[in-house]
């Protein structure tokens, strides 16, 4: 469907306004009407923006959920050229889960949609992603002799995915943010100790 900017503006609104309602303590069970009112559009306009309804409207807001994964990594994910550069990144990480806590509006995102098609791809296109900007921090280290040649980046990057990953999962268990740093802590100091006498932390 060709938008106007001002229906361009109007369907981010409710994709916004969407998002923003399953951060929050009352996401489960979210419906339609719940979004209208939330965001001010009536039905007809979500319809219009939304023409599959629910699943259409959810597949987009997973959509623009994925993509704040990254964003809030930003601009440290795309410039690990240095052991500070990868702090910074560590920090972005740890601040953005914590001050997401036990929700996890993507999650419950995944739950709603099920096996809508093109949901899956959401979390596949966003790990891929992620995990590519990683990939080539490493080798950027490597190139730069931070790093021992013989690391594997893909292999690497893959740890800190899933990683991160799981101490997200404790997160939303606990409460707890501690099991995130440790693990982010534990995968940062094996590549900094990965073979080479290269620079310190902060260097």
């Amino acid at each position: 469907m060709k938008l106007t900017a001002k229906g361009r503006a109007t369907r981010q609104r409710i994709i916004e306004g969407a998002a923003a309602h399953l951060r929050s303590d009352d996401a489960v069970g979210v419906t339609l009407d719940d979004i209208r009112a939330i965001t001010g559009t009536s039905k007809g306009q979500i319809f219009h923006y939304f023409p599959d309804g629910k699943e259409e409207l959810f597949l987009a807001v997973a959509r623009f959920e994925a993509d704040r994964v990254l964003d809030d990594q930003q601009p440290h994910l795309s410039a690990l050229t240095s052991w500070a550069a990868w702090d910074r990144w560590r920090d972005a990480v740890v601040a953005r889960y914590r001050a997401q806590g036990r929700s996890c509006p993507l999650g419950v995102l995944m739950g709603e949609l099920g096996s809508t098609p093109g949901a899956h791809e959401v979390i596949s296109t966003l790990l891929h992603r992620w995990e590519s900007e990683l990939r080539r921090g490493v080798v950027e280290m490597q190139r730069s002799g931070h790093v021992a040649g013989s690391l594997d980046p893909a292999r690497f990057a893959a740890a800190l995915i899933a990683g991160i990953q799981g101490g997200v999962q404790v997160l939303r268990s606990t409460g707890r943010v501690t099991y995130l740093e440790a693990v982010l802590d534990t995968l940062l100091d094996h590549l900094r100790t990965s073979g080479l006498a290269g620079p310190k932390l902060g260097s």
